[in-house]
């Protein structure tokens, strides 16, 4: 994360959860993260804007698309490491693939219903600010 103020970056990763809820300073509201600039002590918020969650389907592949958009309040997402928590379901067999980890930007398993291997692979993103 980036803060808006003074532009420093965060040394650490940051994790922001859709179900995390934090109540901002002077009870202003919440969002799913608040955090204190180190270098400037401005605090700054983030909130996943729930309704914007779309899913990324296979006729989606190979091509950029917004699968979720932030109301930023002085951070700034400026990289993305995918953890757990992903979830696939197979074209075909309809079968469900739950809790995917993504950290290593690829994942592979086995359908049995399709009898073949499934995955995803060179998981890549980009921010666009609108």
């Amino acid at each position: 994360m980036k803060c808006g103020n003074c532009g420093e970056i965060s040394e650490k990763w940051q994790y922001i959860r859709l179900m995390d809820n934090v109540a901002l300073k002077g009870g202003r509201g919440s969002a799913s993260m608040v955090q204190k600039c180190k270098l400037c002590s401005r605090e700054n918020s983030i909130e996943i804007l729930s309704s914007t969650i779309k899913p990324y389907n296979a006729e989606d592949n190979e091509k950029f698309k917004t699968i979720v958009e932030f109301e930023c309040r002085g951070l700034e997402p400026v990289d993305f490491q995918p953890q757990a928590g992903f979830a696939a379901e197979g074209l075909e067999s309809g079968t469900v693939f739950s809790d995917i980890n993504l950290q290593e930007k690829d994942w592979t398993d086995y359908d049995e219903k399709a009898q073949e291997s499934v995955g995803i692979y060179e998981v890549t993103h980009q921010f666009v600010k609108s």
